[in-house]
């Protein structure tokens, strides 16, 4: 099926395509339409006439407008859960909890757009401050470049596209080159609804030419992107003034202290870690056990990964599919050697079974394998094991990257120490370091990039903050 670009509210054909190919299946199932230089430009421009129109919205018809994005995609979860597993591989399962997320989160957008206030400023608490009255208001930047990747493609869209709109900046959304058709889809809805044209605009093509172009361009005011660190660092780089949000990588830890209910804490793990083929920024990457619950802990987590099903990503029983490419698999494989070869011992899984990289788990590995310092992004896990809580906080801490990590405790002194001492963005106690709700601040540090999502934090980000001052001296 030939898809086309979604510019100025109108469907654009272009002289190039790609063909777009089902993770699983293999087989083609879209040709997706290459964006020119040309069109690019005329889609900024297009988004630059539509600031006007959003500016001019008042904060109920901008949340009014995300209520009716929200509304559609409940009409409409099967389908767009049934396009993300066809594109991306995942699991019907999962395809549907990120639908249900992604309505909340332009329902928090919409109620968000009612709550962009300003503040107050005692102009009278400094000496020369005496008859001046002062307050702040939060302005739109003006054109946001949305740069999204594969593993959710509808929610992680959400993230970018929902507080833009609620804040009155218009977007042009630049979809992963695999998943395109969410893309396309989230574009037919929003047709539908009162947002003005060429407020919210579709390109495909080539991430480099089209990122580039984007970056650089004067008219773009911001980048929101998530990726990898490398594409990341670079957008910084070239983005000059622009405000920049990056998500990036990771490589999320656990620590499991003695005494927690160890049946409980595996199932959890074992959705961590496994959920979506590992492809998660928060996937669980890492688990620090305690010795003296080591063995119990692996038996179980071991025996509960065993239980999953393998197969196709829109059978409703599949909880594990093909990764999103198969080169992708092959590093994975690559990595899972590797880890061997530094002395790592295998538990299960590591080879490609009809089509599928199986959920893997390594023990005793080396801190300087590639799967303990870099992020996987895969269905990999590895336990190793430690004498102290002290010693699973420095494991963790010991990495490049830092956007949430995990303890289950019992003690409330190792909870509050751990809260204080890891050196990420979130800390879960008694939960997995892959949960998160929408509302919530999400960002880390170190190489996990810069800036928060979560709507009310996302929306701070794409808003400008400014002064009003009245010198009320003279009776003027």
């Amino acid at each position: 099926m030939k898809k086309s670009l979604y510019i100025n509210g109108e469907w654009i054909e272009t002289a190039t395509y790609s063909p777009l190919y089902a993770p699983y299946s293999k087989e083609q199932i879209a040709e997706i339409p290459i964006a020119s230089d040309e069109i690019i430009h005329e889609a900024i421009a297009h988004a630059q006439q539509a600031n006007v129109k959003m500016e001019a919205l008042t904060s109920l018809e901008r949340a009014e407008i995300l209520f009716q994005i929200a509304q559609l995609f409940k009409e409409h979860r099967e389908q767009a859960a049934e396009i993300i597993s066809l594109e991306s591989a995942k699991p019907l399962k999962f395809a549907l909890a990120e639908i249900d997320r992604t309505i909340e989160t332009y329902q928090f957008a919409g109620e968000e757009a009612k709550r962009l206030v300003g503040e107050i400023i005692p102009m009278d608490a400094a000496k020369t401050g005496k008859n001046r009255f002062g307050y702040t208001i939060e302005q739109p930047l003006g054109t946001i470049a949305a740069i999204t990747p594969f593993n959710f493609p509808q929610n992680l869209v959400a993230h970018k596209i929902g507080p833009a709109i609620a804040t009155g900046n218009t977007v042009i959304l630049k979809p992963a080159s695999q998943t395109p058709l969410s893309a396309f889809f989230l574009a037919q809805l929003i047709d539908q609804t009162a947002l003005p044209k060429g407020a919210f605009q579709v390109i495909t093509g080539g991430g480099k030419q089209i990122g580039d172009l984007l970056v650089k361009h004067e008219k773009i005011k911001m980048i929101t992107f998530t990726g990898s660190p490398a594409v990341g660092i670079g957008i910084r780089d070239k983005a000059g003034m622009k405000h920049v949000a990056l998500e990036l990588g990771s490589n999320a830890g656990l620590i499991i202290d003695e005494q927690v209910d160890l049946d409980y804490v595996a199932t959890k793990c074992v959705t961590g870690a496994f959920s979506n083929q590992g492809q998660v920024c928060i996937s669980l990457q890492r688990i620090y056990v305690k010795d003296t619950i080591y063995e119990q802990f692996t038996e179980l987590f071991i025996e509960k990964t065993k239980a999953l099903v393998l197969g196709d990503p829109l059978s409703a029983q599949t909880d594990v599919s093909a990764m999103i490419h198969a080169n992708e698999q092959q590093r994975a494989s690559a990595w899972v050697a590797e880890a061997v070869d530094h002395g790592a011992q295998l538990l299960l899984g590591g080879k490609e079974i009809d089509g599928v990289f199986p959920p893997t788990i390594l023990a005793n590995v080396d801190r300087h394998s590639k799967i303990s310092c870099e992020e996987v992004f895969a269905p990999i896990v590895i336990i190793n094991k430690i004498t102290s809580i002290a010693d699973g906080i420095e494991s963790i801490n010991d990495s490049k990257f830092g956007l949430q990590a995990g303890i289950f405790t019992k003690d409330i002194q190792t909870a509050f120490t751990a809260a204080k001492k890891l050196d990420v963005g979130g800390v879960m106690i008694n939960d997995i370091p892959t949960y998160r709700v929408d509302q919530m601040p999400y960002g880390g540090v170190k190489l996990s990039g810069t800036g928060k999502e979560g709507l009310k934090y996302a929306i701070k980000e794409m808003t400008e903050t400014k002064l009003i001052v009245w010198n009320n001296e003279g009776g003027i």
